[in-house]
């Protein structure tokens, strides 16, 4: 399948065009800093729990998922704003904003302006996402850009690497607020590379769609509030049933409107085409798996194999690994086997290695443990690559901010519904396995393996197998899920065919 782009812009007077694998790198360094710091925040949930903020374990989780969340929202319109305003000015101005956003958080006195500075600093990142793989594709020649989608869509997977292994070395030596003072100078660097090196982004008729825009977040919020809120305030509560009802309510508006809106934010008659809503889905089935994977891991291997931060860093690499190795072969594949084929094997791997995952306990060696990373990471792997140009390839080349926003958004919205899920089901798992004793604890899993482990041997391996059986029950939850709608995404490409 290929992708079309029009030719690149011509370079300013007295300057030479930017070379497209320079501006291929570049792209993925801005991508790879956004979504590391969504990996990177899990290796600090310890050093969260254990410091001056004391959040409660649902404010853990509006910690880490209020910057995917508004990622997430903001994705598209943030597409459409590049589109109409220019790519490059909606990339330098994500950029600034990120930076703003890792400061206010290195400096946030309570877990009320973290959230806040952490959303801030997701508004940033919606900003660079979409624009990213648009100046890729503009500044590559046409017989590179199935290479130029496969690189960019390996920086996504590795940049979970990167905020793994880079967040570790970060927390091993410095307190949770070094993770953002270290992005901050990182994110400038990035924009100033930007405003020199980078091409001027071609510009098309693109209305923002403000209505459209406030109804999405609102949906999504609603829908994430009443999964994250649900074990302390109760699943049968009037706030979370009323946030559900919300959710509903909202995100039907939402459609309604755009149907008749002139210029909405997304026309929900696009995904009549049967390979956008596939890849759609399945970009959101590969992040929900592997953020859900990413919250809950770095927790284990501190809590329960007694890691250090960048040991639990480097101990993630086979799956970076793998992913890379395999994302390179996935779009030559796909043609000679079909797509369908490659991207049923992909999240069938995907789903078995988050299965056999759900096996791992205290005696779990490791070795055994990165094998099953292997098998996850093929998966991945496998699947990453089809998706993306599946999105892209279903979109006039005018529509490009939209399609590359689209594909973004999936992966935000799979992250946030990822670590939402598996973060709520350990949360109640945990608590309903905990012993009496440490019942006084049970604020956040972390806080009570904390105090476990300062009431000696016996209290801490009780601690540790009720994590070990949360986290068996949130793995199972999570494969069971990507593997029900893996189904659906291979039936919808053969509707394709068809």
């Amino acid at each position: 399948m290929t992708v079309t782009t029009a030719r690149p812009a011509p370079p300013a007077p007295g300057r030479t065009a930017p070379r497209p694998g320079g501006v291929l790198a570049l792209m993925s360094s801005c991508v790879i800093l956004t979504i590391a710091l969504v990996a990177a925040i899990n290796l600090a949930i310890p050093q969260l729990n254990n410091g001056s903020l004391h959040p409660s374990s649902t404010e853990l989780l509006w910690i880490v998922d209020a910057y995917v969340i508004v990622f997430a929202c903001l994705l598209i319109p943030a597409g459409a704003l590049g589109d109409r305003c220019g790519r490059k000015g909606a990339l330098l101005s994500g950029l600034a904003l990120f930076t703003v956003g890792a400061l206010a958080s290195a400096l946030a006195p309570g877990p009320a302006v973290l959230i806040a500075a952490r959303a801030l600093t997701g508004a940033g990142a919606a900003l660079i996402m979409p624009a990213t793989l648009s100046l890729a594709l503009q500044s590559a020649p046409p017989e590179r850009r199935p290479h130029t989608i496969a690189v960019w869509t390996a920086a996504t997977g590795a940049a979970g690497m990167a905020g793994n292994l880079g967040g570790g070395l970060i927390l091993q030596y410095l307190p949770w607020q070094g993770l953002f003072w270290c992005v901050a100078p990182i994110s400038l660097v990035l924009f100033v590379l930007t405003a020199r090196y980078a091409p001027r982004g071609e510009r098309h008729p693109a209305d923002p769609d403000i209505v459209g825009t406030v109804l999405l977040v609102l949906g999504f919020v609603a829908l994430l509030f009443g999964v994250i809120e649900g074990p302390e305030r109760g699943w049968t509560s009037a706030t979370v049933l009323g946030a559900f009802a919300a959710s509903v309510v909202v995100l039907t508006g939402f459609v309604l409107y755009a149907l008749r809106a002139a210029h909405p934010l997304i026309d929900p008659r696009v995904f009549a085409v049967p390979r956008l809503r596939a890849g759609v889905l399945g970009v959101t089935l590969t992040f929900f798996g592997l953020f859900a994977l990413f919250f809950v891991n770095a927790q284990f291997l501190q809590y329960v194999k007694g890691y250090s931060p960048v040991l639990t860093g480097l101990a993630i690499g086979p799956l970076a690994i793998g992913m890379l190795v395999v994302s390179r072969h996935s779009i030559p594949l796909g043609r000679r086997i079909g797509a369908g084929r490659v991207i049923a094997a992909g999240l069938i791997s995907l789903a078995g290695g988050l299965a056999l995952l759900s096996l791992a306990d205290a005696d779990t060696p490791y070795p055994l443990y990165a094998a099953v990373f292997l098998v996850t990471a093929a998966g991945m792997g496998l699947s990453m690559p089809m998706l993306s140009a599946s999105i892209l390839g279903a979109l006039p080349h005018s529509r490009a901010g939209l399609g590359s926003g689209l594909g973004s958004a999936a992966r935000e919205v799979g992250s946030a519904l990822g670590v939402a899920v598996m973060g709520t089901v350990l949360t109640a798992r945990f608590t309903d396995r905990l012993p009496d004793s440490l019942g006084g604890h049970a604020d956040s899993p972390g806080e009570a393996m904390t105090a476990a482990r300062s009431l000696g041997a016996a209290e801490h391996a009780r601690a540790v197998a009720a994590f070990t059986d949360a986290m068996t029950v949130g793995f199972r939850v999570v494969a069971a899920v990507v593997a029900v709608l893996a189904v659906v995404v291979v039936l919808w490409f053969r509707e394709e065919k068809r």
